[in-house]
């Protein structure tokens, strides 16, 4: 709208198809339209695409309101999203009840207490949201008692029923169309002004998100989201396990980093949280300490976690079942394998320095009383040993000590050849 603005354009569409999102943006956003010097155009499209929750708020704020085919637009019922904080009262009005996004269903404990309090914030909060859209509808002249109704019986409306209603002004196909009926209309701007649009030979520019909001776009997907989450805790494990790899410490604080901002955006349930994390470090035990029951326990706890991370039933704020399953099922893999390689591998016998070299075969190249050299492991060493051998004899590694190898007499091994 501020480009808008500047180049002195005739007109904003805006295309509107979301679910719904928090309070505080969506007041932002209709700050915005509302103080907007150029007419602003609420266009609900695609076919199949909806203004749900606070989209319904948004199109109503517009200047004029138009719909496609095939969507449509209502439920409209505020509720808060998001647990409490660990020690805090469900009901307790802090930033979390500020926030609010429709179809969000909470299931508290039975407490006379906290039913009467969450009460009074629910009518609190839903008279607040009733009053905000009824002010949009006599604003823009529209059906101010069906936006009510939006509200208090998160009532909907297809396209058509939106313009027999006098929700919406027009009903277009696309864009050309709609612009075609924009043609003419007179419509009141900030500021007490009138503007008659001349839209018909428009030309159009579109004007998209910045990479940053794309990008956000992206990492706020709760599945995305909770895949960066999973990537960086094992990555950071995988770092532990194996230090110098570096990469996949690298990789997993990144992932991590973006996961956890990511969830700092959506309403999380801190139990659901604990319970993953509670499943992640079981999996890391049953990788040391194989018993199965702890590696099972490990894999209910992180999809129970997982189902239970978010606590909103509106669309857009559920993990996929196909990522939780395989999600689990790949970290159960990486636990029991990778982990269990690593495991084994720390307990493998030494292949270098001194305990490597106890056992190994080594061959007399000259002897004087109690010390000489020895070939042994491909190199020439100083050797001390209690017995006095003679050259070419084949004698064993005893112990290292510093550069010296201690040898003895090989035991007699019959039905051998030589050392290779």
């Amino acid at each position: 709208m501020a480009k808008a603005s500047e180049r002195r354009a005739e007109v904003v569409l805006l295309r509107i198809n979301t679910p719904g999102g928090l309070n505080s943006s969506m007041r932002e956003i209709i700050a915005d339209v509302l103080a907007s010097p150029v007419p602003v155009v609420g266009y609900v499209a695609p076919s199949g695409a909806h203004a749900a929750s606070a989209g319904t708020y948004i199109l109503y704020a517009t200047h004029i309101a138009a719909m496609a085919p095939g969507t449509n637009i209502g439920a409209a019922t505020p509720v808060q999203i998001g647990g409490p904080l660990p020690g805090l009262p469900s009901g307790t009005p802090d930033k979390g009840s500020k926030d609010k996004k429709d179809g969000d269903q909470q299931s508290e404990p039975k407490d006379p207490s906290k039913d009467q309090f969450k009460d009074a914030m629910t009518a609190k909060v839903t008279n607040d949201a009733v009053a905000f859209i009824r002010s949009l509808a006599e604003l823009r002249g529209r059906n101010a008692d069906w936006a009510e109704k939006a509200v208090r019986e998160a009532a909907t409306l297809s396209a058509n029923g939106a313009l027999q209603s006098h929700a919406i002004e027009l009903v277009a196909r696309d864009q050309a169309e709609l612009l075609r009926q924009l043609d003419g209309r007179v419509v009141e701007v900030a500021g007490g002004k009138t503007q008659r649009l001349a839209t018909k030979d428009a030309v159009v520019e579109a004007i998209d998100p910045g990479w940053i909001s794309r990008f956000l776009a992206v990492i706020t997907d709760p599945n995305v989201a909770f895949i960066l989450l999973m990537v960086g805790i094992y990555g950071l494990i995988f770092e532990f396990m194996s230090p110098g790899a570096v990469a996949p410490g690298v990789v997993g604080a990144i992932c991590l980093l973006i996961g956890l901002y990511a969830l700092n955006l959506l309403p999380i349930n801190y139990a659901g949280l604990a319970l993953m994390l509670v499943g992640i470090v079981l999996l890391t035990v049953e990788a040391f300490n194989p018993t199965v029951v702890i590696g099972l326990g490990g894999i209910i706890a992180f999809v129970l976690g997982a189902l239970m991370l978010f606590r909103v039933e509106a669309p857009g704020y559920h993990l996929s079942w196909w990522v939780i399953g395989t999600t689990a099922a790949v970290f159960a893999g990486f636990a029991l394998v990778v982990l269990g390689s690593l495991r084994r591998a720390a307990r493998a016998p030494e292949r270098v320095g001194a305990q490597a070299m106890r056992g190994l075969p080594a061959e007399v190249l000259d002897w004087s009383g109690s010390e000489g050299h020895v070939f042994a492991h491909g190199e020439r060493w100083q050797a001390r040993g209690a017995e006095t051998f003679k050259p070419g004899e084949t004698v064993e590694v005893a112990n290292v000590v510093d550069l010296t190898l201690l040898i003895r007499r090989a035991p007699a091994r019959t039905g051998e050849g030589g050392t290779s």
